[in-house]
């Protein structure tokens, strides 16, 4: 996947931090909505630097594709299948402990992702590189 970044600064071993705005949904047109509160929200990352890009130039970046889906699948997907899973498999039970059961179920499968979260950012997993000053 491709995005517009803005480099913040240069770091050592041909790297530079950048600043990649957050994506969503909306297309933020904050100007006509401003019902997210998501002004202005930006991710920092490290990014190898092979075109020399200097701090403040925008530049295009590249992630994994496919790391990025496996990682929209941990979030996104595994809990709700927890929680469909938490409600079939409890039958028999009044319906709100089904719910509750579920709702648990749903809950706890975002500790896989925190999980991962803290491994990616350890190791460095999802990277980005610049392709050429913008």
């Amino acid at each position: 996947m491709t995005q517009i970044a803005t480099v913040e600064k240069l770091l050592p071993g041909g790297y530079a931090e950048i600043s990649v705005p957050r994506k969503s949904a909306c297309g933020h047109d904050c100007e006509e909505c401003a019902g997210c509160g998501m002004t202005g929200a930006a991710i920092k990352a490290r990014a190898k630097n092979d075109p020399n890009a200097q701090p403040g130039e925008k530049v295009v970046v590249e992630s994994s594709t496919r790391k990025l889906l496996g990682v929209v699948a941990l979030v996104y997907v595994l809990p709700v299948v927890c929680f469909l899973l938490g409600y079939f498999l409890s039958e028999g039970l009044a319906e709100g402990w089904r719910y509750g059961i579920a709702i648990a179920a749903a809950a706890l499968a975002f500790v896989p992702s925190v999980v991962y979260d803290r491994y990616a950012r350890r190791k460095e997993l999802l990277t980005y590189h610049i392709l050429r000053v913008f």
